[in-house]
């Protein structure tokens, strides 16, 4: 009975997710006509979490944050989050109470209508391309630059492991060094149990709950250091939460 209703409940998200889509990618494409660069990549952060703010609770999904404070007014950030469901990516930079912009892989700008949306939000990046993953972190530093923080996953896709962390890829630390932004850890709970990699169209509500973490400095520091402090940090935060975990 359970599997049927969680076929039930996947269709029910989904068609909610193409219906809301449609209309954000209206939005999106108005909002990009008339604003200037700068005023659209506020807004459409905007956009993400009033979207987001309504299509998780219509899913049954409410979203629970913590740690905001965190963030300081004027600066901007790295932002590094685990990564455990396909859930986690309009969960996090929605989350993140900072205009930002996250990496994603050139694949999902194929995607119709979604495609469209995500990419406006996103630095994309060819990873089997040598020259489209230099560029990609050169656009990293830029948007730092610019005043804009990142929402990355440093284990580079979802854990599909029973481990509680996957092994930290270097690019969000190096990125962080070379423009000298502190990091800021940012741990989700609930999104594996909503929808977990392994099993196809299969969804089953669940409460999720986005931690920040006190800032990590960059300050001195080399990237081996600050991959190493960040895991650690985590990863502890994860263990003494894992009840949240199921």
């Amino acid at each position: 009975m359970k599997s049927i209703l969680a076929r039930i409940y996947f269709v029910y998200a989904v068609s909610l997710f193409l219906l809301s889509m449609t209309i954000v990618a209206i939005v999106v494409f108005f909002f990009k006509l008339i604003l200037s660069i700068e005023k659209f990549d506020h807004a459409l952060h905007k956009i993400f979490q009033v979207w987001m703010g309504i299509y998780m609770p219509l899913i049954f999904c409410p979203v629970k944050h913590f740690g905001r404070e965190h963030f300081e007014q004027g600066e901007n950030y790295v932002v590094v989050v685990n990564h455990n469901s396909f859930l986690d990516i309009p969960v996090s930079a929605p989350g993140v109470p900072v205009t930002n912009k996250t990496l994603a892989k050139i694949e999902i700008s194929k995607v119709p209508i979604f495609g469209y949306i995500y990419k406006q939000g996103t630095i994309l990046v060819d990873r089997k391309n040598r020259n489209s993953r230099a560029e990609s972190f050169a656009k990293m530093g830029e948007v730092l630059q610019s005043g804009l923080s990142l929402c990355l996953y440093p284990e580079g896709t979802r854990n599909k492991s029973n481990e509680l962390l996957a092994n930290f890829k270097d690019g969000a630390f190096k990125v962080a060094i070379q423009n000298q932004k502190d990091i800021i850890p940012g741990v989700i709970f609930g999104t594996k149990n909503i929808l977990h990699p392994s099993k196809k169209m299969y969804a089953w509500p669940s409460r999720i709950e986005f931690h920040f973490l006190n800032k990590i400095s960059v300050q001195g520091t080399e990237v081996k250091e600050l991959k190493e402090e960040t895991k650690s940090k985590m990863l502890d935060f994860i263990k003494q939460h894992k009840e949240k975990l199921v």
